[in-house]
């Protein structure tokens, strides 16, 4: 066994790449060249041997290496691999603090944001920011008890937020889910069984009329609405498109091709995910006669400039999301039918009044589809289609809001 007084005087001749002084059960002092001295166990796994640095001589004495060893042999004999514990020990040393949630949560959070689109990247971070961490952020992971989050949970619950209580559970049981394959215990993921402790919420749906002679009085009413000419034709448009509220907001004349009745709409304005928005393809609209006829009417007011429809108050942005809403409720139809509702009244009608075909209108409200062999639907190779398609239902809307009191029973049957 090694004293002090060898450790000290251990020296590696210069001819060697190294020189080792053996003490007692796998311990050993290994010296360079150079002079340094760095204290190693022995290890043997697979029929390999292998050695745990355990630091260096002098700032870790002969008892201190001794002790070492000892805890290292203790590990093994438990069936654990010392190497992979020292490992996991330097590793925990990057986060001083812990495995906090907030730790872990953020760490999850960079590697996801990268694929997700800016604006669920931005909600995601701003419910946990409000939602999570003021109530566990500081909190060790292994910790946290479902009880505590469940308490967090019923705080978003208690405010009225039930679907972004049924949210920000979502993203704990992923922040746990990531988390869990590293923790030094064994546990479970403590989101398990939750949703059914959380009040049950109908998902929200966007009111929408799909009755034809109700429908014929709102077409009537928005024909004969008294505002702007931009959010009038805006207004005019939403049913006859039937797009998303915040394509047909940010449409632009460089989008447009009127001769060939023709929207294209950029893949990076479509609702898809990061990778869909660089990668798909953009979404093409026909427009039928009606729309091209409206928006030609309106070019020599705003065919200047970028938009179709520019705000009031600065013509580099469009029009807000309330214009249309609002001019809704100034007819008297705000609480029956929004905005975003008219591609709900536009799906049921085309089937249910006009016997249009359902794959063909998912295309054209730009829903993911397949059809029965399996194959993603081919939106261009149906382009004809929806276009005789997008004019039917053009006309028919026509003949709703033309309809005398003798005519709506017979358009309703």
């Amino acid at each position: 066994m090694l004293t002090d007084k060898q450790c000290k005087a251990a020296t590696c001749p210069p001819e060697k790449k190294r020189a080792r002084f053996t003490d007692a059960n796998g311990l050993y002092l290994e010296v360079s060249p150079a002079g340094s001295r760095r204290w190693f166990w022995k290890t043997y796994a697979g029929g390999k041997e292998g050695r745990l640095a355990l630091g260096s001589y002098p700032a870790m004495s002969l008892a201190d290496a001794r002790k070492a060893r000892d805890a290292a042999r203790l590990l093994k004999s438990e069936g654990r691999n010392p190497v992979e514990v020292r490992k996991a020990q330097k590793l925990r040393a990057l986060r001083p603090e812990g495995d906090t949630f907030k730790a872990v949560a953020l760490e999850w959070y960079a590697k996801q944001a990268p694929h997700w689109s800016p604006s669920h990247a931005a909600r995601s971070l701003r419910q946990l920011e409000r939602d999570l961490f003021p109530w566990l952020g500081s909190r060790l992971m292994a910790e946290i008890s479902a009880m505590e989050l469940l308490a967090a949970l019923q705080k978003i619950e208690g405010r009225g937020a039930l679907e972004t209580a049924d949210r920000v559970l979502m993203l704990a049981r992923q922040v746990w889910d990531y988390w869990l394959p590293t923790a030094d215990v064994q546990q479970r993921n403590i989101t398990e069984g939750l949703k059914a402790r959380l009040t049950p919420y109908r998902s929200k749906t966007f009111a929408a009329i799909v009755e034809p002679e109700r429908f014929g009085e709102l077409l009537r009413a928005m024909w004969a609405y008294k505002g702007g000419i931009i959010v009038r034709t805006a207004l005019l448009l939403a049913p006859l498109l039937y797009q998303r509220p915040g394509n047909l907001r940010d449409m632009e004349w460089a989008e447009l091709d009127l001769d060939g009745a023709l929207w294209t709409i950029p893949s990076a304005k479509m609702k898809r995910t990061k990778q869909e928005k660089e990668q798909g393809e953009a979404h093409v609209v026909p427009l039928p006669t009606q729309a091209v006829e409206l928006l030609r009417n309106l070019q020599p007011l705003t065919g200047h400039g970028r938009y179709v429809f520019p705000g009031e108050r600065s013509h580099e942005r469009p029009i807000s999301d309330n214009s249309v809403r609002s001019a809704l409720y100034a007819l008297g139809f705000g609480k029956e039918q929004t905005w975003h509702g008219f591609r709900a009244s536009a799906r049921t009608m085309m089937v249910d009044q006009l016997d249009l075909d359902p794959l063909a209108i998912e295309a054209n409200l730009a829903h993911a589809v397949r059809d029965a062999n399996g194959r993603s639907y081919n939106r261009t190779q149906y382009i004809r289609q929806r276009f005789e398609q997008v004019q039917q239902w053009a006309d028919y809307l026509d003949r709703l809001r033309a309809a005398t009191a003798a005519d709506k029973r017979r358009l309703a049957a």
